[in-house]
């Protein structure tokens, strides 16, 4: 009884790190290294526009130019799967 427990207990903590990934059709990893290179470029992004803002004449449409395309990524991605 004691193993059925933990194991009914654990699937809530392990629904946090599978749940999300699953609906939108990927695994854990799979969905994190998404997600990171999403940040990584959010990151650049926002430092050319931090730059932009000291000297206009630099990085112009850099950030713009990068929220478009993740946009356009995030549209294009496949879905979930059929019936989930």
């Amino acid at each position: 009884m004691g193993r059925q427990r933990a194991a009914t207990s654990a699937r809530p903590i392990l629904g946090a790190f599978t749940g999300h990934p699953a609906s939108v059709g990927e695994t854990y990893v799979e969905h994190m290294a998404v997600a990171l290179s999403f940040g990584a470029r959010l990151l650049g992004a926002g430092a050319a526009a931090i730059v932009h803002a000291l000297v206009p004449a630099l990085f112009q449409t850099a950030a713009s130019d990068a929220v478009k395309a993740m946009h356009a990524e995030m549209e294009n991605r496949p879905g979930p799967p059929a019936g989930a």
